[in-house]
């Protein structure tokens, strides 16, 4: 579905969503930030304590899964009304830091390295 659904029709899914309930008053940059954070804070409640190799096997639990999709959907949603709400494309956003880090991390300097 992901190379079917552009980030622009995310964007206009999720501000529907936003304005059906009159929530932008709330949806402020550090409310939505604080959210982000918090979202991706449960996403971490999955793993913690996990080692390497069970947290790859606690994705192929299909109810774990779907419970990191779930809290991966809202970190996104959050970043979808973050974008919106402060006019930040985010295409742009992305293709601007991906140049920046082809320079500060060249390929032949950094591969399989961390």
């Amino acid at each position: 579905m992901d190379e079917q659904v552009t980030v622009g029709a995310l964007r206009v899914a999720v501000d529907t969503f936003v304005g059906a309930r009159d929530w932008y008053q709330f949806h402020t940059p550090k409310n939505l930030a604080m959210s982000i954070a918090i979202e991706a804070a449960e996403i971490m409640e999955h793993f913690q304590w996990l080692t390497v190799e069970e947290s790859s096997a606690l994705m192929r639990d299909p109810k774990q899964r779907a419970e990191v999709a779930d809290e991966l959907a809202d970190v996104l949603i959050y970043c979808l009304s973050l974008a919106n709400s402060t006019g930040i494309d985010i295409s742009e956003a992305i293709q601007a830091k991906l140049a920046r880090n082809e320079k500060r991390f060249p390929v032949e300097e950094v591969r399989g390295r961390r």
